[in-house]
């Protein structure tokens, strides 16, 4: 880790923004997620809880944004939902009459301003919870149209980051069924393609390759670049000395003899602090001399992903540190080629081995004030993903939710842990859990209900982490008028 006066001068180095566009080919980006307020999840200090996103534009650093996670597709009224944690989610804020899309337009500058100073904002659906999948191409199809004008260049009066156009698509699919992901990502770049402006489309696959669920997409569709999780596996950054693990080859030799687009970039996918995955964290300097030992060997490589910012920033600012040991000094990666856009938990922690495992659900809310019931103990959360406001959860589910591993009493939809609904058991806080050589986290993913009948919201709470502008300015939305019962729903999108 740099010491604090290396990383005051690193700072200062990145800290005058010089914008220019986002440069795809270059070879030294740096994406990192934001939106799930990770930090929140598993950790208590309420000053570094995820911000709103244009405090994390305000310098060099990071490149890219993917906004996590859109990761429900079908919900309320056939309209998808996104959870944004303590920044915007439909458990806190209003949402658009007939449906449970939260309606996020405060966000519109916060996007604008990170376009500005040369960064792209994606959104990511999919993540580690949530209601994924196709049952057919022709929903697959139209689904990349509702993506399209919701979020990208299409109109919709139902826009949840209002005006502003959002640069591409991630695809981190982590569970339900693989069917249909080319459909809709060959629909998604016909319209990109149409489009006034540059799109990306990224994935975010699992490093065992293949990719258990997007391996059929990546081979069929142009990608721009794939953000490898090389965490929560056994071919994670803590065997990187192990070449029997450690498989960035494989994703090398993907991208240049099987990917539709031979430019894609492959980034090495990092967790940004210890508890911010179940294993594969390393220190800034081992990940930076692990990124620059990569680009001097594989010329797909691309940069490094983070999850996430909150935790990045928490970490003494693991980004900066990490992104002082990749900068190339000006130029471009070796491989000068424009952007392809225009171009055909619920579980108890458990410790496993091979086979591949998925990511955790980073989703969190500020932690509640007060709890249902006294802690009864202190358990371990590896494996255990966070708590998610936009799906159902029944008796006996377990989530991570403000450092603490809480069970559900019965069933529960958008009542957070600790809330005056006492739908959860506090089962204390969460402890390290200590693994054997060869052992890593599995965390597997969470398909959940999603109810198909919602109560209309009476009245609106300013969610106390924006400003009272940004508040006012979404307690002006209107809220949906017709109250209905809960009820479970049938839509299942499960292997």
């Amino acid at each position: 880790m740099l010491s604090t006066l290396c990383l005051g001068a690193t700072l200062l180095s990145f800290g005058a923004l010089q914008v220019s566009g986002f440069d795809n080919s270059r070879q030294d980006n740096l994406a990192v997620y934001w939106g799930q307020n990770s930090y929140g999840a598993t950790g208590s200090n309420q000053a570094d809880f995820q911000k709103n996103l244009s405090y994390y534009c305000q310098d060099d650093i990071i490149n890219a944004i993917p906004v996590a996670f859109l990761n429900v597709f079908f919900g309320t009224g056939g309209e998808p939902s996104i959870d944004l944690a303590n920044s915007c989610s439909n458990a806190d804020d209003p949402v658009f009459a007939g449906t449970e899309l939260a309606n996020c337009q405060f966000l519109a500058s916060d996007i604008e301003t990170c376009q500005s100073a040369g960064k792209i904002v994606t959104i990511s659906i999919g993540g580690g919870t949530g209601s994924v999948g196709f049952s057919n191409a022709s929903q697959a199809e139209s689904f990349a149209n509702t993506i399209w004008n919701l979020f990208l260049g299409g109109s919709s009066s139902t826009r949840p980051f209002g005006s502003a156009v959002l640069d591409g698509v991630d695809l981190d699919i982590e569970g339900g069924s693989s069917d249909y992901y080319t459909n809709f990502v060959s629909t998604l770049r016909g319209l990109m393609n149409s489009g006034s402006k540059t799109y990306y489309i990224t994935g975010a696959p699992q490093c065992p390759y293949p990719d258990a669920y997007l391996g059929t997409v990546l081979n069929a569709e142009s990608f721009d670049a794939v953000y490898v999780q090389f965490y929560n596996n056994y071919c994670g950054l803590t065997d990187y000395s192990n070449s029997n693990d450690w498989d960035f080859d494989d994703w090398d030799t993907w991208a240049k003899s099987k990917s539709v687009n031979p430019n894609v970039k492959v980034y090495i996918g990092a967790p940004a602090a210890s508890a911010a995955a179940g294993s594969g964290y390393v220190d800034a300097a081992t990940l930076g001399q692990i990124a620059v030992d990569t680009r001097n060997q594989y010329s797909s490589f691309g940069g490094v992903m983070m999850w996430d910012a909150s935790q990045a920033y928490a970490n003494g600012r693991f980004d900066a540190a990490v992104k002082s040991s990749i900068t190339l000094n000006g130029a471009s990666s070796p491989s000068t080629t424009a952007p392809t856009s225009t171009t055909p938990t619920t579980t108890h922690a458990t410790t496993t081995t091979p086979p591949p495992s998925t990511t955790p659900s980073t989703t969190s809310s500020s932690p509640a004030t007060s709890s249902t019931t006294a802690p009864t103990g202190s358990g371990s959360c590896a494996g255990v993903a966070s708590w998610v406001g936009n799906v159902a959860y029944d008796g006996g589910d377990q989530v991570v939710y403000g450092g603490h591993l809480w069970t559900a009493r019965w069933w529960s939809y958008a009542d957070s842990p600790g809330g005056s609904a006492g739908d959860w058991t506090d089962d204390g806080a969460c402890t390290a859990s200590d693994l054997a050589p060869g052992e890593y986290v599995k965390v597997p993913f969470q398909s959940k209900a999603v109810p198909s009948h919602m109560i209309a919201k009476a009245s609106f709470v300013p969610n106390p982490s924006l400003s009272a502008a940004m508040a006012a300015a979404s307690a002006a939305v209107a809220q949906p008028t017709n109250a209905e019962s809960y009820k479970k729903s049938s839509r299942f999108f499960a292997v």
